[in-house]
C-alpha cells in the first residue's frame, strides 16, 4: 500500500513538472496546484502526532468511542497555499517582466493585496482555534482581513456603482452609484463566505467537499472566458475579462490543491479536523476570487446552500430560538447519524413567537417536532440547520452518505447557477461586461 501510494506521489510530481512552463503562466499554476495536493498529502500526516502533542485535538462524536483526533489541521493547507501562491508570484506576470512600461503594477497590486488578506485571515483563524472565540466576537474577524483588499481596490479600481438590470432602467438609469456602500458590500460578502461555510459543518468532509464543489464551479466559470467559449462581440471586451478570470485561476487553482490533499484525510472515517482555520482559510479566498475576478453575483450562485443554510439558521443565530453549541448530528445505536435536537421543559416552554417560527418550519419540512402526549406541547425539536433538515426529510443516514448528500446539493446548485449566470441573466442585462471594458457587481 505504501509502495503504491509513493508511486502515485512521484507520478503526480512528474507530471507536475511536466506541465511546469515559466511562459504560460496558467498551466504553470496547474503545476504548483499538483505540487501543493502532494505537499499537504504528506504533511497533514506528519504532523497530526505533534499538533496532538500541543494539545490541539477534539473528539469525534458521531464515532464509537468518540476517538481523539488532530485538530486545526487546516492550518496546514492554509500555509502551504500561502507558500505556492507567493512562489507563484514572478511566474504569473513572467510574460511582462521584460518590459517595465507595460509591467501591469496595478494587477501586481492586487494579487499581493490579496495575498495579505489571506494571510492576516490565516493568522485571525489558527487564534480562533486557539483561544475558541465566541461567535459575537469572531464574526466581524473576516471584514478586518479583508481591508488590504479593499484599500487596493480603491486605489487601482475605485468602481462604485452597479448595471440596473433593463426592465428597471426606465426608472433607475444604466447604473446605480453606490460610493460607500460598495465597500461595505465588499467586506459584508467577505463576512458572509467565511462565517457560511463554518456553520455548515459537522460532519466528516464537509466543510472541505463543499470548498471543492464552489472551487471547481469558480474554476469552470474562469474557464469560459479564458478559453474563449463566453462570446463577446467586440474584443476589447474580451481582454478585461480575461485578465480578471486569469488572475482568479490562478488562485482557484492552488486552492483546489491544498483542499483535495486535506478531504483525502478528512473524508469518512476523517483521520484530522480541520478546525475553524480552514473554513476562514476557503471563505476568504473565494471573497477575495469574486471581489478581484469582479464577478461577486455570479459567486453568491454558487453559494446558494449556505445562504439558504444561514437564513434557516437565523432564528438560532439571533437566539429567537435556543440554539445549543454544537449543532451536530448524533450517532444513533445502528450506526446511522440522525438530527440533533433542543428542548423545552415544562418551566420554559416555548413563547407564542417561537411556537409559531417552530410550527411554520414544521410545517415546511425544516425541522421535525416532538409534542408531549398529554398537552400536546412542544417540548423538543430539531435544530435549524441545512444538515438537520435533510435527515429530517431523508431519515438517519451513514455520515459519509450524509456528506456525499450535501456535497450533492451543492453540485446541483452549482449547475444551476451557472445556467442562471450564462443563460437567464442575459434576460435582464444587456450582456456579461459594458462595452468600456469595465466591470460591476
Amino acid at each position: 500500500m505504501g509502495l503504491a501510494l509513493n508511486s502515485v506521489r512521484l507520478a503526480t510530481v512528474a507530471w507536475a513538472a511536466y506541465m511546469f512552463d515559466v511562459g504560460r503562466p496558467l498551466q504553470t499554476s496547474c503545476a504548483f496546484a499538483l505540487m501543493a495536493f502532494i505537499g499537504v498529502d504528506v504533511l497533514v500526516p506528519m504532523c497530526g502526532p505533534v499538533f496532538l502533542g500541543k494539545g490541539l485535538s477534539g473528539r469525534d462524536l458521531n464515532k464509537v468511542g468518540t476517538p481523539t483526533l488532530p485538530e486545526t489541521m487546516g492550518a496546514v493547507p492554509a500555509v502551504v497555499y500561502l507558500l505556492v501562491m507567493l512562489l507563484f508570484t514572478p511566474f504569473a506576470f513572467y510574460p511582462q517582466l521584460g518590459d517595465a512600461a507595460s509591467f501591469p503594477h496595478n494587477k501586481l497590486g492586487g494579487y499581493l493585496g490579496a495575498v495579505l488578506s489571506l494571510q492576516s485571515m490565516v493568522i485571525l483563524g489558527i487564534a480562533d482555534d486557539f483561544f475558541d472565540l465566541r461567535w459575537r466576537h469572531k464574526f466581524f474577524i473576516p471584514g478586518f482581513a479583508a481591508i488590504p483588499l479593499l484599500i487596493v481596490y480603491f486605489v487601482d479600481y475605485g468602481v462604485t456603482y452597479v448595471v440596473v438590470p433593463t426592465p428597471l432602467r426606465p426608472y433607475l438609469g444604466e447604473m446605480v452609484e453606490l460610493g460607500w456602500l460598495y465597500y461595505l458590500y465588499m467586506a459584508a460578502l467577505s463576512i458572509f463566505c467565511t462565517n457560511s461555510i463554518n456553520i455548515l459543518a459537522g460532519v466528516n468532509g464537509v466543510e472541505v467537499g463543499q470548498s471543492v464543489i464552489i472551487g471547481l464551479c469558480v474554476l469552470a466559470n474562469d474557464l469560459l472566458y479564458i478559453t474563449g467559449i463566453q462570446s463577446h462581440s467586440h474584443e476589447g471586451e474580451q481582454q478585461p475579462a480575461l485578465q480578471s478570470h486569469l488572475l482568479s485561476a490562478y488562485f482557484v487553482l492552488p486552492f483546489l490543491g491544498v483542499s483535495l490533499g486535506l478531504l483525502k484525510h478528512n473524508w469518512w472515517p476523517a483521520r484530522v479536523f480541520v478546525g475553524d482555520t480552514y473554513c476562514y482559510f476557503a471563505g476568504m479566498t473565494f471573497a477575495t476570487i469574486g471581489i478581484l475576478g469582479h464577478f461577486s453575483k455570479t459567486l453568491l450562485l454558487f453559494f446558494v446552500p449556505q445562504i439558504f443554510n444561514f437564513v434557516l439558521s437565523v432564528p438560532q443565530l439571533f437566539h429567537i430560538i435556543p440554539c445549543p453549541r454544537h449543532r451536530l448530528p448524533r450517532l444513533q445505536p445502528n450506526g446511522k447519524l440522525d438530527a440533533s435536537c433542543l428542548e423545552f421543559t415544562k418551566d420554559k416552554p416555548p413563547t407564542v413567537l417561537q411556537r409559531l417560527i417552530l410550527q411554520t418550519a414544521s410545517m415546511l419540512g425544516f425541522v421535525r417536532l416532538t409534542r408531549d402526549d398529554e398537552s400536546g406541547q412542544i417540548v423538543k425539536s430539531t435544530n435549524f440547520t441545512l444538515i438537520s433538515m435533510v435527515l429530517v426529510r431523508f431519515g438517519q443516514m451513514r455520515e459519509d452518505t450524509l456528506a456525499g448528500t450535501i456535497m450533492f446539493i451543492q453540485l446541483v446548485f452549482g449547475i444551476l447557477g451557472f445556467l442562471v449566470r450564462h443563460r437567464l441573466a442575459r434576460l435582464i442585462f444587456t450582456d456579461d461586461n459594458r462595452p468600456d471594458g469595465a466591470f460591476y457587481v
